[in-house]
């Protein structure tokens, strides 16, 4: 008898199937990593990169073996609960079905064909923004010289000069260098195809001046009142610009410091570097690697939005979660969480607004408060890899799976009874419920795009606290305006890799004729 049907697919094609949008932008910088070509995630097992990437502490929680908690044969005391808390819970499981999308994935506007380089970049950054760090920059110098004395060799900033100045500094993220001041050097770092655009003395006098505010309004608050209105229209223009796909993750990104850096300074100064004084949570589309929105969180400061005054780490991880994502409601969006976001309250305000979760949970980092002590705790008995419990609470399922050490999610997006499959190439085929399959799915692609996007920092150095959130957020506009170029009908016409583009928008902020980027 013949065969009348299509040819079953094996596990790893079947995974594979659930993800294919994952894979749209695998190359998103033109230079895919090893693992594109045969798994489209990572599992989360105890060597696995993308158990480093989610721990959000160095890839404690995900280690596999939960030391402190198999030490004590159970959870700490700040989780421990009463047996009225373990009510609720059930071993019954039952289907659920998440919303579909109330939104479409993609720019939210065609580009040419002829677009530039340059054009995608001022969606994030326009000409109007650029003009008002001119007249910002010039306010500052002139009240820094009525105070401090003239400086003889200043003049005014023009807009001309000031892109340049973007150039200059954005030149460093596709040439790495010991510093910007190198590219006027005689060294092996200069880059003398554009330092002839300005002098060195002109730079540094414009990089001594230059704001964005340059003083504080009567309604500014403390912290970033020096950036917020740039830091407002980026947002802005992040959610303008481009529609995340429905499954995002929220997420501290990779923020390393360069190793020309680490090999150049001082153990002093490396200690004074190390000690940033904020941190920045983003919100992304695990579809494309775009970050739609941006939150910077002061450590030592006062703010009025209750978040700087602070000291409990999961109730300030929740604030932020919330910063996030107050504009997703009703979309029936679904987020992926660290262990440090991760708790039953935040996911059950979250699903009243129709956004789902799927987080993975340490009882160490997350807040577990009204969760079930039985499944916070290791078991006695030895367990097999893939082997997994599950409880329930309404449409809140709260999962133990086994892969080396006892890993935890909880999340209301997946049915816990549906079950998928991880795929490591040493071990093969290790079950798991369908929301693991799916959390280290997506995170896995975040893990490969830091590691692609830590590569195009700025690298600029600056002591002060807003300049570096500055140049930060500015790394990432460009990042943002190069996947809205791969999405575009311009890439098919000149298809620049991440760092030709980089070079290309050097270019054509400095104005030069011959804009083709270096080979």
């Amino acid at each position: 008898m013949a065969e009348s049907g299509k040819k079953a697919l094996s596990p790893l094609e079947a995974a594979r199937s659930r993800y294919e949008s994952l894979q749209i932008s695998d190359d998103v910088f033109g230079e895919s990593g090893d693992d594109s070509s045969e798994n489209p995630f990572y599992s989360t097992s105890g060597d696995s990169n993308s158990d480093n990437y989610t721990s959000e502490s160095n890839g404690d929680e995900l280690r596999g073996t939960e030391i402190g908690d198999s030490l004590s044969g159970g959870p700490p005391a700040s989780v421990l609960n009463t047996p009225s808390e373990e009510d609720g819970w059930s071993d019954t499981l039952r289907e659920i079905t998440t919303p579909p999308y109330k939104d479409t994935c993609g720019p939210a506007q065609r580009m040419p064909a002829t677009a530039m380089v340059l054009d995608f970049f001022q969606l994030f950054v326009p000409d109007n923004t650029i003009q008002n760090m001119v007249t910002q920059t010039n306010m500052y110098a002139k009240k820094y010289q009525e105070r401090f004395g003239s400086d003889e060799g200043w003049r005014d900033v023009t807009a001309v000069e000031m892109k340049a100045f973007l150039g200059f500094m954005t030149s460093t993220s596709v040439q790495r260098c010991e510093s910007v001041l190198s590219i006027w050097s005689s060294g092996f770092f200069s880059n003398k195809s554009i330092a002839p655009q300005m002098s060195l003395a002109r730079f540094e006098r414009i990089l001594k001046y230059f704001h964005v505010v340059a003083f504080r309004s009567s309604n500014s608050g403390q912290g970033l009142y020096k950036i917020q209105p740039f830091l407002d229209s980026l947002q802005q223009a992040f959610s303008c610009t481009f529609r995340p796909s429905q499954t995002q993750v929220l997420h501290e990104p990779l923020i390393d410091e360069d190793p020309v850096f680490i090999t150049t300074c001082t153990e002093r100064e490396l200690r004074k570097r190390k000690k940033r004084k904020f941190s920045l949570w983003v919100r992304q589309c695990t579809a494309t690697g775009f970050i739609s929105q941006v939150y910077v969180h002061l450590k030592e400061s006062l703010g009025s939005d209750g978040l700087d005054t602070l000291k409990n780490k999961p109730q300030l991880h929740s604030l932020v979660a919330k910063q996030l994502c107050h504009n997703l409601s009703g979309r029936n969006a679904i987020i992926f969480t660290g262990p440090s976001i991760t708790s039953l309250g935040l996911f059950q305000e979250f699903q009243k607004q129709g956004i789902y979760c799927c987080g993975l949970l340490s009882t160490r980092k997350s807040d577990c408060t009204g969760l079930p002590t039985s499944m916070l705790a290791n078991p006695e008995m030895p367990q097999h890899r893939g082997q997994s419990r599950t409880k329930m609470m309404g449409n809140m399922s709260l999962i133990s799976w086994y892969n080396k050490g006892n890993f935890r999610f909880l999340t209301n997006a997946y049915s816990p009874s549906k079950q998928g499959v991880i795929i490591k190439r040493k071990s093969g085929e290790i079950p798991c419920p369908l929301a693991v399959e799916a959390f280290a799915a997506h995170l896995s692609y975040i893990c490969k795009y830091d590691d692609k996007y830590s590569k195009y920092f700025i690298f600029h150095k600056p002591n002060k606290t807003w300049q570096q959130v500055f140049w930060l957020t500015i790394s990432i506009a460009i990042n943002n305006a190069y996947i809205l170029y791969k999405m575009s009908d311009a890439y098919q016409v000149k298809r620049y890799s991440r760092a030709q583009f980089g070079e290309r928008l050097v270019r054509e902020l400095l104005d030069l004729d011959d804009c083709s980027p270096t080979q």
